[in-house]
């Protein structure tokens, strides 16, 4: 744990664990690509923006020329963003050698990329003032040489690009120097040193900009983007609690971000901080998940765009059958049951907002942690089997249906895996959709006759209690019939 926990808060301190500055105006765009490099240092939002002032600013007509010296303007398109989907905003016309986008209704303020057919892109803010030009000498101009004249937001922009890729060659030497090294070794407090000057400087010109533009769409996009600073956090007998400054990190994650300016949902740097937050900095498991969630979905339940995004996002993310954690449901649940309220789901009807608490209160009696359930179905001499009359220490829950592809081939597996660990081990197999010969012949042919199989036609033995999103369905139990793992493979048994 402490190897992997260094690592990780050696990346979180350097800035070339993260993304960086590009050494030329022309990017490809991507959700993927972070708006500010890592290793920046956040302050908390002081003056958050006025939403109502927000709602009520007049956007004008845009008229937003782009020219790059070399780069065909036919085919341009400008492509949006909104949350983590990117879209065509508009298409480019031609006059001369740029690409000009002009329509009569604004553009929504935010980040976008005007796109070009050779795959080359410029990234641009759009905010109140949409009539400006961005003109580039070449392709393979440095940031620097672009010139803008009409928008303040990416005089701005444009300034802290270039100044971060004049910094980014010194960021790599220091990121390849203390590569491999650990706290003590010789050179290490030498090259921190060197990397905090390089962020103290970073953060010293983007400050200033910051208290020259307080209000403006660059400044809050920005800060947005900045990492927090690593606090350092001991334990009672003085050394570093590396747990302690990652669970720091994450408190500290979001204090750079102004959740009263929605013009942030249409830039990437919402998205990419919710997807570093909750999937790369969160530990992988649904206690740690759901208490990072809870952590940033109640700060955002007063905005309720965020709310509705982070909500949403989230409980997608880990529905049964779309997550390798070992029990998203749980996530899910906890996501649906919290926040798909009829009193919070503001964007749902009331007959969406019932179906899913009717599915989560299904799942809600089969997560990991509690007990399974002692179900009784009809077995092979139509008696009823009870699940706790199995008396080996481990039971595996096994629901399939004799025609399902994947059955027919995790099947066979099933049964060679317990005649591997069958003095510990039994089976109790549950058919599910199917009917009473198909069931016999499908035991028969996999040599099955060891396990407890039952069948239920009418699959009320499932019923708020052993969830099945898709078969085969396994679930592990203990020898005190806890459920201790789901949705297994039958190699990870």
């Amino acid at each position: 744990m402490r190897i992997s926990l260094y690592l990780f808060l050696f990346c979180l301190s350097l800035s070339a664990c993260g993304d960086s500055a590009q050494a030329t105006a022309i990017t490809t765009p991507t959700t993927n690509r972070a708006s500010v490099p890592s290793g920046d240092v956040p302050e908390v939002m002081k003056s958050p923006l006025d939403a109502a002032a927000m709602a009520n600013r007049k956007l004008e007509s845009p008229d937003i020329k782009v020219t790059v010296g070399g780069v065909d303007p036919a085919g341009a398109v400008l492509i949006g963003q909104f949350a983590e989907q990117q879209y065509r905003a508009a298409a480019g016309t031609v006059e001369g050698n740029s690409a000009v986008f002009r329509q009569d209704e604004p553009f929504k303020p935010g980040h976008y990329y005007a796109y070009f057919k050779d795959g080359a892109a410029i990234q641009l803010l759009i905010d109140q003032d949409q009539t400006f030009s961005l003109e580039l000498p070449t392709g393979s101009s440095p940031i620097g040489e672009m010139k803008v004249s009409g928008s303040k937001d990416n005089e701005l922009l444009y300034q802290t690009l270039a100044f971060e890729a004049g910094q980014q060659e010194q960021f790599q030497v220091v990121g390849q120097a203390i590569r491999g090294l650990r706290p003590g070794m010789p050179g290490y407090e030498e090259l921190q040193n060197d990397r905090a000057a390089l962020v103290a400087a970073r953060t010293e010109f983007q400050d200033k900009l910051f208290a020259e533009n307080p209000k403006s769409l660059f400044t809050s996009f920005k800060r947005a983007g900045r990492n927090p600073q690593l606090r350092t956090v001991r334990k009672a007998d003085g050394t570093i609690d590396e747990e302690g400054q990652v669970e720091a990190f994450l408190e500290d994650f979001w204090k750079g971000v102004d959740f009263n300016d929605e013009r942030l949902l249409n830039t990437p740097v919402i998205f990419n901080k919710l997807k570093r937050y909750i999937k790369e900095l969160t530990p992988q498991n649904a206690t740690a998940i759901i208490k990072s969630a809870d952590r940033l979905v109640q700060m955002s339940l007063p905005y309720p765009e965020f709310f509705k995004f982070f909500a949403n996002w989230i409980t997608l993310q880990y529905e049964p059958g779309k997550t390798t954690v070992m029990d998203g449901a749980a996530i899910h649940v906890h996501m649906i049951q919290n926040y798909f309220t009829k009193e919070r789901a503001f964007w749902a009807d009331s007959m969406t907002v019932y179906g899913l608490q009717d599915r989560a209160d299904q799942m809600a009696h089969s997560l990991v942690g509690q007990k399974g359930v002692n179900v009784k179905v009809p077995g092979l001499d139509g008696q009823p089997k009870a699940l706790y009359d199995l008396e080996k220490p481990y039971v595996v829950v096994f629901m399939y249906n004799p025609t399902c592809d994947h059955c027919i081939e995790e099947t066979p597996k099933l049964v060679n895996a317990y005649n591997g660990m069958k003095d510990e081990l039994d089976v109790y197999a549950i058919a599910l959709d199917t009917e009473d010969a198909q069931w016999r012949n499908f035991i028969k042919a996999n040599g099955m006759q060891s396990f407890t199989n039952v069948f239920d036609p009418s699959n009320r033995s499932i019923f708020k209690t052993y969830y099945v999103d898709n078969t085969p369905e396994l679930y592990l139990l203990g020898p005190d019939r806890t459920i201790q793992a789901k949705n297994l493979k039958v190699e990870q048994l």
